[in-house]
């Protein structure tokens, strides 16, 4: 198979190279009969040890899934608070009234 930028892999085949590796394959032997380079077995090996509590260098999976979803919300939350913003200034001006309180954020 030609070798080069491919996608996302099925997480069956990421899950079959990782166990290959751990029963003593090695990610270069792996890769020649496999299209995923060598580095990317060995970063799909690392990231399933990260899951499985056998290496803390990281953010397991779940928390990667987790940071991407909080940083999905704080974005929608700072567009909806600009709207918001413009839309108080709008109805100050078009009311001639200055909104009580300021929220300095």
């Amino acid at each position: 198979m030609a070798k080069g930028h491919h996608g996302a892999y099925p997480a069956e085949l990421k899950a079959r190279l990782v166990e290959l590796v751990r029963a003593g394959r090695s990610p270069d032997d792996l890769a020649r009969q496999y299209e995923p380079t060598a580095q990317a077995i060995g970063n799909w090996v690392a990231q399933a040890d990260r899951d499985a509590k056998r290496r803390s260098d990281g953010l397991t999976t779940d928390e990667k899934q987790e940071l991407a979803r909080l940083r999905r919300e704080n974005k929608s939350l700072r567009e909806k608070r600009e709207i918001l913003k413009k839309a108080a200034a709008w109805f100050a001006r078009e009311t001639g009234t200055v909104p009580s309180g300021s929220s300095n954020s």
